[in-house]
């Protein structure tokens, strides 16, 4: 189950979606979201999956990587899923017990399966196909105008960087710590979900520790570089839009338009 978790790893590349500036990817991502939720129809949906299809064809991302992302999180898509079929008001197809299952909870709870699917295949995009220094200067950049009022956007951005890179990093950790405690005869797997969440406890002390070691190290070699924060520094590549970021820039927008339109009109 680990191992499926892929968020905030980066698969480099030479597509186009590689190559596009990292503040157009946010800002296309951002747009894609907007679409997402406001889609309220199967011909609308369809409009914002054939750009999630598009968006993948053209990253070169194996579709079966995005997929994998998902298992994590199955368990919060099929529990969505229920609450939505058994408690939208609406009209009673079946009814047993204290459950009623409408249409209207069908269609909601389809909707939001699907809604949910795409949001994550869509973020996962961002950051299968951004390094995470891009996303830094990408965040800063577009975070700039905050620095009139005396944020810390350098700061902010580096953070955040920081704690999507190391997720897979820790993730990876855990594994290793799993293995090694199950070569010492520990049980992960029987019992019930009490007594495995019981079996997990003990990794998570060496996980802190090993968390901790990893953070000091990072903050000792961000010293050793003379490392004082984002006053004064330059950049080796510098951000700059091409023509092929406002084309695709202007497609998302095309897109979230045609989305809005389709809503007003219920379709």
């Amino acid at each position: 189950m680990l191992k499926d978790i892929t968020l905030g790893q980066y698969f480099p590349g030479t597509s186009l979606a590689h190559r596009l500036d990292p503040r157009t990817k946010i800002l296309l991502t951002v747009l894609y979201i907007a679409a997402l939720f406001c889609a309220k129809s199967f011909v609308s949906y369809g409009v914002v999956a054939l750009l999630l299809f598009a968006g993948i064809k053209v990253s070169g991302v194996a579709p079966r990587a995005l997929v994998r992302g998902l298992k994590p999180i199955l368990f919060i898509i099929c529990f969505t899923a229920i609450l939505n079929l058994f408690y939208t008001p609406g009209e009673a197809l079946v009814t047993f017990w204290i459950f009623r299952i409408t249409k209207e909870g069908i269609f909601t709870a389809f909707f939001m399966v699907l809604r949910i699917t795409m949001l994550i295949m869509g973020t996962f995009l961002l950051t299968y196909t951004t390094s995470p220094i891009g996303l830094t200067d990408g965040l800063e950049s577009l975070l700039n105008p905050l620095k009139k009022i005396k944020v810390p956007v350098h700061e902010l951005a580096m953070i955040m960087s920081i704690a999507l890179r190391m997720i897979p990093t820790l993730i990876e950790e855990t594994d290793k710590i799993m293995s090694a405690q199950q070569a010492r005869g520990a049980d992960f797997e029987s019992g019930n979900l009490f007594q495995r969440a019981k079996a997990l406890v003990p990794i998570l002390v060496p996980l802190f520790i090993s968390a901790f070691r990893r953070a000091d190290e990072l903050a000792v070699a961000m010293e050793c570089r003379c490392y004082h924060g984002g006053e004064g520094r330059t950049k080796l590549h510098v951000l700059q839009y091409k023509t092929r970021d406002y084309i695709v820039f202007l497609a998302y927008v095309l897109v979230l338009v045609t989305v809005l339109v389709l809503a007003h009109f219920g379709l």
